[in-house]
């Protein structure tokens, strides 16, 4: 991976935080969410050390936080005591992508974002992740679902086997430009 044109070796999440780099997981329940701990606690996660004290969480900057994350985002929840699990799939989202915009990161990883979320949460989730890009952030998104891709991304890569078979920018970027490039490489393949 490189950064600003300079390679970067992570090994460890603690490594991608100092280099402010977050991760929005594909597998939200299984690898993101804690499910019996309030929406609160799931926010603030990754900044627990910025906002406490001799060990000490300051409950009233944990809670402005939230709130602030829970307005920003549109959050459904009666309230940030609220168990994360009793959240839709798409509020869940919310509050995963939350977590890791409470770090201010640089760079954005979002594996599958609208994995398992209903369409008018997607919708939600694809505007959310325009207004990060707006803020400056890169945005990286993986997807399978090319009509994402086409509608939310400035630059598609599209990658086979670990190895990048073609890129696209800009107005080249549409869903039959994917699968095309997609199949011509599968044909060179096939026939290499």
């Amino acid at each position: 991976m490189k950064i600003k044109g300079r390679p970067v070796k992570m090994t460890s999440v603690r490594d991608a935080l100092a280099k402010k780099i977050v991760l929005c997981p594909e597998e939200r329940k299984r690898d993101a969410v804690f499910p019996d701990m309030s929406i609160k606690d799931n926010m603030t996660m990754m900044i627990l050390k910025d906002i406490s004290k001799f060990g000490f969480i300051n409950l009233k900057k944990q809670e402005e936080i939230a709130q602030h994350y829970i307005r920003l985002l549109k959050v459904k929840t009666p309230g940030t005591k609220q168990r994360i699990k009793f959240l839709s799939g798409g509020n869940q989202q919310k509050c995963i992508i939350a977590r890791g915009l409470s770090s201010s990161p640089e760079i954005v990883i979002l594996d599958e974002p609208t994995r398992g979320i209903d369409v008018g949460a997607k919708m939600e989730i694809e505007l959310l992740i325009q207004d990060i890009a707006k803020q400056g952030i890169s945005v990286v998104m993986i997807s399978s679902i090319l009509e994402e891709l086409s509608r939310n991304c400035d630059r598609v890569v599209v990658i086979r086997e670990g190895k990048e078979i073609c890129e696209l920018c800009g107005g080249d970027i549409s869903e039959e430009r994917i699968i095309h490039r997609i199949s011509e490489a599968y044909s060179e393949k096939a026939e290499g």
